[in-house]
């Protein structure tokens, strides 16, 4: 199951990227910031509460995705790759974890293990002091 984020409720907002380009980098301001408000979101009520208790730097106290791009020398490439991590989010948290049953082993299993221990006890045991 994937919940789709819908494009008119991401805001972008384009800045200068960092690190080397030379004279471009000064110039153009190719790298984005998004911003994508859970709460106000158009997503399912169980995608928006996992997506908010998931623990990742960038979501906000307040419920606010921001995801920063600068990969590409072009805005729209960059628009796209943001938007393309915030639905890899999105579709991580929309998978349901299973719920998980607690088991007892088996007797043979038990079996099993409790024999391994005791043959672990007499190798060890052979390794002491040789007393006459």
């Amino acid at each position: 199951m994937s919940s789709r984020v819908d494009p008119a409720e991401v805001q972008f907002s384009a800045i200068r990227a960092q690190g080397a380009g030379g004279q471009n980098v000064n110039k153009v301001s190719s790298a984005v910031h998004l911003r994508f408000d859970i709460q106000a979101s158009s997503l399912p009520e169980g995608v928006k509460q996992r997506l908010l208790q998931w623990p990742d730097a960038r979501i906000t106290a307040d419920g606010v995705v921001v995801i920063k791009a600068q990969e590409h020398r072009s805005l729209p490439m960059n628009q796209a790759d943001a938007l393309q991590r915030l639905q890899e989010l999105v579709n991580a948290a929309a998978h349901v974890p299973k719920a998980r049953r607690a088991t007892r082993p088996t007797r043979g299993s038990q079996q099993r293990r409790l024999e391994g221990k005791a043959v672990r006890s007499g190798i060890k045991a052979g390794r002491g002091r040789v007393t006459e």
